[in-house]
């Protein structure tokens, strides 16, 4: 069950400690729209590996208080918050989609990280030489259009898909996801069940109150992040596979041209999605992130 911290500013940060709770620390960050609640085969691979997980609903989603204006960077405090009152000095930290940018935030600013695993992470979305809409779906592309014209019309677009979301079992949202998704992500969702049951629950948790999170979320990504790629001074492992049509392959390879080359682990896969280069390749993930731990 999700715990509450209340902040000096009166906002509250619903989070959940969960895997390995005498491992070391990972803190993982939800995508867009998403919730404190992890995936559970990375429960289950972290706590045989010996890794304790940290997750949180980041500002407006579920329980945790909106931070209306907020940027990317801005996660940090709240994410250094939980670490505080949790005890925890050293961590590492992992974002997945939407909590990609976040996490490279964290390797930018957060006290203690000491590695950062991104997994198909949008680029900014001034990114020089990338054309940021392309390769996307048509159901993200008009989630940008709406972007584009201010919160007013983004409070819209989301308030309809939200309405859409809370009523979605298993089968009909993999439905209404239905133009996101390549064949490899289909497959991958069927040979893993339990994806698309946790999916339903994240978004129904994620928006159960407001789709303020994910209106603020969207608005974050079109403006600037906050912080800039040199501060990083930690380890990043970044993975994006070439058939994902949420965040496109050309923002991995821009991301991994962009990031601090001797920093930088970078997996551009040829053929993964979205889905399944997380289903695929998590166990692999985990165990580089141990690795960072031993050095």
């Amino acid at each position: 069950m999700a715990q509450q911290l209340h902040l000096p500013d009166g906002r509250i940060i619903e989070y959940l400690v969960s895997g390995d709770q005498d491992g070391f620390p990972l803190v993982w960050i939800h995508g867009t729209p998403g919730a404190y609640l992890p995936v559970p085969s990375l429960v289950t691979a972290c706590k045989k590996k010996g890794i304790k997980i940290i997750s949180l609903s980041r500002d407006g989603y579920g329980g945790s208080s909106r931070n209306k204006g907020r940027r990317v960077v801005d996660a940090v405090v709240g994410i250094q918050a939980v670490n505080e009152h949790l005890g925890i000095e050293r961590c590492l930290v992992g974002g997945w989609s939407g909590g990609g940018p976040h996490a490279l935030a964290c390797a930018a600013r957060l006290t203690g990280c000491i590695a950062t695993l991104c997994v198909a992470g949008p680029a900014p979305y001034e990114a020089e030489g990338l054309d940021f809409l392309a390769g996307q779906s048509e159901d993200n592309i008009q989630e940008f259009h709406a972007t584009l014209k201010g919160e007013e019309e983004l409070q819209k677009f989301c308030g309809a898909q939200r309405s859409e979301i809370l009523q979605s079992d298993v089968a009909g949202l993999i439905a209404e996801l239905d133009s996101l998704f390549p064949e490899v992500d289909k497959q991958a969702m069927a040979t893993s069940p339990e994806m698309g049951q946790y999916t339903v629950d994240m978004f129904r948790e994620a928006l159960r109150i407001s789709c303020d999170g994910w209106v603020d979320d969207d608005l974050a990504m079109i403006n600037p992040w906050g912080f800039e790629f040199n501060e990083i001074k930690v380890p990043v492992l970044l993975y994006q596979g070439s058939e994902d049509k949420m965040v496109p392959y050309a923002h991995g390879e821009w991301l991994a041209k962009h990031l601090p080359q001797d920093k930088l682990r970078k997996h551009l896969i040829p053929g993964e999605g979205h889905m399944s280069i997380f289903i695929g390749h998590k166990d692999q993930m985990v165990d580089e992130l141990l690795e960072m731990t031993k050095s």
